[in-house]
Order: C-alpha cells, then structure tokens, then sequence
C-alpha cells in the first residue's frame, strides 16, 4: 500500500496509505473537507551521519601520531564541522565541560570540571588536598 499526500479545502495536509491508486480521495480527517492528491515529498532512505563526536578526537600528542601533518588537518576539518552542526543542533553538543584527568584511573571515564573525586582505589590518598599542621604541609 503506497502512501499519498493529500490537502483539503481548507488548508490542512495529511498524509495516508492507500489501498489501491484507483480509490476516491479520503476526507480530511480534521475538517472532513474534500481533499485532493498532492505532489509527495521527496524522502531519502538512510541516516544522517553527524560524523565523529568530541570525544573521538584525539587527547594527546601521541594519538595525533605525533603531529602528523595530515592526521592534524583531518581532525582540525572534523571537529570545525562539528562545531557548526552542534551550534545549529545544540542537542548534539553533549557534555561541553572541560577534562581535567583522562589518563591513568580515569582512561574508562574522564573526570570533567564540576565531578566529585572518585572515593577508594589504591590512590585514593594521593587525591586528598595536603594538611596544614602549625603551619606546615603534611600529606596524610
């Protein structure tokens, strides 16, 4: 059953699956005016591709292959596309806080500005801020 678009009298559209191309036009479904068939929309199959995310850019001298020329163009031509879609689709922005730590116990999940610090593991105690004691900076 192919779908058709159709118009009424009184402006409203609607689209609808047809049994047969042959049928009587159906009524608005809104106004019960008589329609008529209208020109179809033109609809590409497939998905949109955003291309890829902040998060995929590279985060480190290494992951550019040390400053290759051609990698750093790419990337740079990624991410200005990027921008642009996320300034006219601000939905696709995500979360746009800065990353402090993305090495070590934080490779899994990045610690971003505004996060509380991650309790227990073994360097638990090289996160706490240093003591003062009379004066003096204790760690511990």
């Amino acid at each position: 059953m192919p779908i058709y678009d159709y118009a009424c009298v009184g402006g409203h559209r609607f689209e609808m699956l047809v049994r047969s191309a042959g049928s009587a036009d159906p009524a608005c479904p809104e106004c019960g005016d008589a329609t008529r068939r209208r020109p179809s929309a033109v609809r590409l199959a497939g998905t949109a591709d955003p291309g890829p995310s902040r998060d995929d850019a590279p985060k480190s001298w290494q992951a550019t292959g040390n400053g290759d020329r051609e990698t750093l163009k790419y990337w740079h031509r990624q991410m200005s596309q990027r921008e642009r879609l996320e300034q006219k689709y601000p939905e696709l922005a995500g979360d746009r806080r800065p990353v402090l730590a993305h090495e070590g116990r934080f490779a899994g999940a990045p610690l971003r500005a505004g996060d509380a610090l991650p309790t227990g593991g073994p360097s638990s105690a090289a996160s706490q801020p240093p003591s003062t004691e009379g004066g003096r900076e204790t760690n511990g």
